[in-house]
């Protein structure tokens, strides 16, 4: 990932303009796992940290997902005959006694999917045994989970199923705007999520809590331009929300991605991992998908949940600490004995720092 040498030199007068101004250093919050891989990769955070700091949020789906999902899934494949179909992510994050790796070991039947597409062909093609795919994710991955539904219904295959735990970004803003505790003058919006819900509906970021935000693509150009236009609105003192991703984000979004996860998903209360519950912010099948709801057709005895010793991923997650603060960090959790979910998503803060020495 080449940086911008000229924008980077905009961005950092521009920062510094910005600090003498405030007095004080600038926080931004990259909402997305995939930006802070991206920041990591490039070496951008620590070309900018004289008086930029970036702090890393909810953005990895995986990350986010709550020990008691997790417990609930590992459950699921333990206590039933079911072929548990996953993103390759979900399989090594550690629950509280075990993981659907270490299932997998014990004769669980865990299958790596790429899409929910090819779990539908493997439905298929392997009529006696159910299959459960689980449906982690925000509003980028959901319609195609429902159109998996879709397929599934109109094709009469009828041993699939989905652990439906997306998620909804505009509640987790909400969540992080409304902690007195937490301190930033400025968000990066994750540039998938928005071309699926559009731009104007984050704009209560900027109308009701005065904090400007900018919707960010993923290169490394496209993030330091997030940035400068982020410093713009600290110099100028205008607070907006800005789409600086114009090539695939619009103003609405995208209409026939939202009309199928309405179709298909109501929003409930849903537990996140570092800030429990949150209204409104979870998608649940419809009682007209019932049958495909994994959840109702499989019932699971879980135990109670909890985190490892020491483990900061809810702290990280909600940009109160840094990967490496974590007393864990690089010593008894690392990619290859994550002890928690941040070091072990591909998208993961924790896991974006180890791998490219971003500490």
């Amino acid at each position: 990932m080449e940086l911008d040498k000229k924008l980077l030199k905009k961005v950092i007068e521009l920062s510094k303009r910005v600090t003498e101004k405030k007095g004080r250093k600038i926080y931004l919050m990259e909402v997305c796992g995939t930006h802070t891989t991206a920041i990591s990769k490039s070496g951008l955070r620590s070309l900018i940290s004289d008086t930029i700091e970036l702090r890393s949020g909810p953005g990895c789906p995986v990350c986010v997902t709550d020990q008691s999902h997790v417990d609930k899934i590992i459950a699921l494949a333990r206590q039933h005959p079911v072929v548990i179909a996953t993103f390759g992510d979900m399989v090594r994050v550690p629950g509280t006694h075990s993981s659907l790796e270490r299932e997998r070991a014990r004769g669980a039947q865990v299958e790596i999917f790429y899409s929910p597409h090819e779990a539908i062909l493997f439905a298929k093609k392997n009529p006696r045994k159910e299959i459960v795919f689980l449906g982690i994710g925000f509003e980028t991955t959901a319609p195609a989970i429902a159109m998996s539904i879709a397929d599934a219904h109109n094709q009469g295959i009828k041993n699939y199923s989905v652990v439906a735990l997306h998620k909804s970004v505009p509640p987790v803003m909400r969540a992080l705007l409304d902690d007195e505790d937490l301190h930033v003058d400025g968000f990066m919006l994750p540039g998938h999520v928005c071309t699926i819900t559009g731009r104007k509906i984050f704009d209560f970021i900027s109308s009701e809590y005065s904090i400007p935000a900018v919707i960010a693509g993923f290169e490394t150009t496209d993030i330091l331009q997030a940035i400068y236009l982020l410093l713009e609105q600290f110099f100028s003192g205008r607070v907006q929300t800005i789409n600086a991703y114009t090539r695939l984000v619009h103003e609405e979004g995208n209409g026939k991605a939202k009309k199928i996860i309405n179709e298909f998903f109501e929003t409930v209360d849903t537990a996140w991992r570092g800030f429990g519950f949150i209204p409104d912010s979870g998608f649940c099948l419809k009682p007209d998908y019932a049958y495909y709801n994994a959840e109702k057709r499989f019932s699971v005895e879980v135990g109670e949940s909890s985190m490892p010793e020491g483990c900061s991923c809810g702290d990280v997650l909600r940009g109160k600490m840094k990967p490496f603060h974590c007393p864990l960090f690089g010593k008894t959790c690392t990619p290859a004995n994550p002890v928690g979910p941040c070091m072990v998503s591909s998208e993961g803060a924790c896991a974006a720092y180890y791998n490219y020495s971003d500490w």
